[in-house]
């Protein structure tokens, strides 16, 4: 889960971490996996979006975490549910029934013992179209894509030019004013992590960084607007579907640790 830009901006986060704050935000990647798997292993056509929270907060909750989204800076529910053209945000509701040949991002955020992680994955419902399904692994393959350039010592924009070349071989757009983020002591900290940048820009990765890895992929333009009625919810300009996937990963002395999937 993310604001857009100007907001990621202002938070102000650790970037390095200490080997007892990892071992932290590896038990809470622990629990958001697994809510993530139950998802995985729940989701179906016919259910509500409203079923889908319900669920993430039972099980945060019944090993003894807390969902970072609920009421983080008034957002009202547990996950985000965004289906078809929703990039990110969608709010879930009694009234959003999933069905045949939709595609949904699942985006499950933790707090356990003040430790935060955050990742999620896309959902083909039922028979989806192979254009739809081509969108989703797509997204997928720009995360492995982008975690190739995850090395200490090098810009941060080498991971995210990376991510937004491969993006756009492959015919889509990456949305450019909403990225990942630091994260792990606070649920949105330093650095802003972008798609739509140059090669060798930005932050050092450092051992001990930690930060998520989300690209939103357009099926069209990447031009998006924020839902007024709700002031959350994140759709495509031209009502195209997105797609995306996130991991929080670590940087390492020799690489990267991905501590939720």
């Amino acid at each position: 889960m993310r604001r857009r830009r100007k907001r990621i901006m202002k938070v102000g986060g650790v970037l390095v971490k200490s080997r007892s704050q990892l071992d932290g935000i590896r038990e809470s990647g622990k629990i958001n996996t697994e809510v993530l798997d139950y998802v995985e292993q729940h989701i179906r056509p016919g259910i509500s979006t409203a079923e889908i929270d319900s669920w993430v907060y039972d099980l945060t909750a019944k090993r003894g975490a807390v969902p970072a989204p609920l009421n983080y800076e008034g957002f009202p529910k547990s996950v985000c549910t965004s289906l078809n053209s929703a990039v990110c945000h969608g709010i879930p509701d009694e009234q959003t029934i999933l069905k045949e040949g939709d595609i949904i991002n699942v985006d499950v955020s933790t707090c356990y013992q003040g430790f935060y992680s955050d990742a999620s994955r896309m959902f083909c419902i039922g028979a989806v179209s192979e254009d739809k399904r081509r969108l989703v692994q797509t997204a997928k393959e720009a995360i492995r894509v982008g975690l190739m350039e995850v090395k200490p010592w090098k810009p941060i924009g080498d991971m995210g030019h990376a991510v937004h070349m491969f993006v756009e071989s492959q015919g889509y757009t990456v949305v450019e004013n909403i990225g990942g983020h630091g994260v792990g002591l606070e649920f949105h900290e330093d650095p802003w992590v972008g798609y739509a940048v140059p090669k060798g820009s930005g932050e050092i990765m450092l051992p001990g960084m930690v930060f998520t890895i989300e690209p939103m992929v357009n099926m069209g333009t990447a031009d998006c607007y924020v839902d007024e009625s709700n002031g959350w919810t994140v759709y495509t300009e031209d009502g195209m579907p997105s797609a995306q996937w996130e991991v929080t990963v670590a940087v390492t002395e020799n690489g990267y640790e991905i501590m939720s999937r």
